[in-house]
């Protein structure tokens, strides 16, 4: 059985391959390469198709865009919705029990923000999909270097140490954290049998990255 993953170039994947792939293959599908041992590349649109004829146990979506950065919200949302559920329905078809995805905090179905509506439905869409488990990440902003330039982030990371200490208590949740934390919070999860949908934000992300 192996661990199926996009997204594995980002901020978070790219840490995150190297930590399972000591334990299970890992099968990275991707539009290019991430250095991953087992990889496939080819479009989104293509990805599912990719999966046809595996058998997967785990999958795993660090995927994810921003509207300024995919360049409108069509293209963001080709993204961090219709590549993400597409891989998780194909996933699931593949023999996937268990799936985790990098969401956001705040992230709520009914939310006016439109990013943060979209994030509450991708998570909804994925829980319904039949997985065994399924454990949904909500990090604040992440902290790390890009490869890509995304100016508002790079703003937050300058002024992350301040929000730091301004968002504690129940704030917490929307603080900045390390990516690499994101990373080995998810490595600890994966793998786990309890069934349910489980929803992790920094407090629970930084416990389990220990």
């Amino acid at each position: 059985m192996t661990i199926a993953m996009i997204g594995a170039t980002g901020l978070v994947g790219r840490q995150l391959w190297p930590l399972l792939q000591g334990r299970q293959d890992v099968l990275v599908l991707g539009r290019r390469p991430s250095g991953a041992p087992l990889e496939k590349l080819g479009t989104m649109e293509e990805w599912p198709g990719l999966l046809r004829g595996e058998r997967i146990d785990t999958a795993v979506s660090t995927l994810g865009s921003t509207r300024k950065a995919a360049g409108s919200w069509a293209a963001f949302e080709a993204v961090d919705r219709h590549a993400v559920l597409a891989f998780a329905e194909a996933a699931r078809a593949a023999g996937a029990r268990h799936f985790l995805l990098v969401s956001s905090s705040g992230a709520d179905a009914h939310s006016r923000n439109a990013y943060l509506r979209l994030k509450g439905e991708v998570e909804e869409a994925v829980a319904a999909l039949g997985f065994e488990r399924v454990d949904l990440l909500r990090p604040g902003l992440l902290l790390g270097q890009r490869s890509d330039r995304r100016l508002a982030e790079g703003a937050g990371q300058a002024v992350a140490p301040l929000l730091g200490l301004l968002l504690r208590g129940p704030l917490d949740r929307y603080a900045p954290i390390d990516a690499g934390q994101v990373a080995k919070g998810m490595a600890a999860l994966a793998g786990r049998r309890e069934p349910g949908v489980y929803r992790h934000h920094n407090r629970e992300i930084r416990a389990l990255a220990h």
